[in-house]
């Protein structure tokens, strides 16, 4: 059992957990995920380590309630139990020989990238950071992105706060002011990875992409969370979940993480607060 140590609300979609899990802890790194089960009959999901504290034995989760897993996670308040997490899990994030880059996220993708960008960042690396959102009540982390890199750049489509336009649009603009980058990581929604690394790609950078996919063991054994880089077939949880972002067949990726939305759609369903159990509508 591992205790839910903090928790804190972070808009009316995402939340930020705070558990106890010392094993894991002791061993994270930036770019790492676990699995874990809210109780004996939840399904297992991966979500990225927001960061840990080694020494408190803790590690962060951040997440938007959208699905079954996530809606019952949100009902969970300090001092209650996840039943399992399991991890760390896939490779860290290399950071050897970067002197510059910059970190891209988009929409829930930030809280994946805050790990990311704040790893380097304390590895002595000069971190710019791109943070897109769709307008400002979606925007979080700020005060977090401030404090762990050297310059955040926030954007939303609507303009309602920060500068208005995409992510791909201050890439181009940051790039042609003259900066020099080693990396240009992307994390977020699919196709928003897609442009930003093609941008790289167009400007002679390398990528990076923090892929996202479909997941059950986490050990490479399931192939649920295939991809293809490169022209071969790759495992997002024991290969990735960071990958060469020009080698990335991103058309692929986009269909695979696409077959379920169906069912996705039907498990935002009612959650009772008095069981936890999911409550499907007719």
């Amino acid at each position: 059992m591992f205790k839910v140590v903090k928790k804190r609300v972070l808009n009316e979609n995402m939340t930020w957990l705070v558990i106890d899990a010392p094993l894991v802890a002791k061993h994270a790194k930036p770019g790492q995920f676990i699995i874990l089960r809210t109780d004996e009959h939840g399904e297992r999901i991966p979500l990225t380590m927001a960061g840990h504290d080694s020494e408190a034995g803790t590690i962060d989760l951040i997440y938007a309630a959208v699905g079954r897993t996530t809606m019952l996670m949100d009902q969970l308040e300090e001092g209650d139990y996840l039943l399992d997490v399991v991890g760390p899990l896939g490779k860290p994030t290399e950071m050897d020989g970067l002197k510059k880059v910059c970190v891209v996220g988009g929409g829930t993708g930030n809280a994946l990238a805050y790990p990311l960008a704040t790893g380097m960042h304390d590895h002595g690396i000069e971190v710019d950071m791109i943070a897109g959102y769709k307008s400002k009540e979606h925007v979080i982390l700020e005060d977090e992105f401030r404090a762990g890199t050297d310059n955040l750049y926030i954007t939303t489509d609507d303009g309602s706060y920060g500068e208005k336009g995409f992510t791909t649009d201050k890439l181009k603009e940051l790039i042609e002011a003259g900066n020099k980058y080693d990396e240009i990581v992307a994390v977020g929604p699919p196709m928003m990875m897609k442009f930003i690394c093609k941008m790289a790609e167009s400007y002679g950078i390398p990528s990076v992409a923090s892929l996202t996919a479909y997941m059950i063991d986490g050990t490479g054994m399931c192939g649920g969370c295939r991809c293809v880089v490169g022209g071969e077939n790759k495992f997002v949880c024991v290969d990735g979940p960071e990958f060469d972002g020009a080698l990335v067949d991103w058309d692929e990726l986009i269909k695979r993480n696409s077959y379920y939305k169906e069912q996705e759609a039907d498990d935002r369903a009612h959650v009772c607060r008095l069981t936890g159990g999911v409550r499907y509508h007719d």
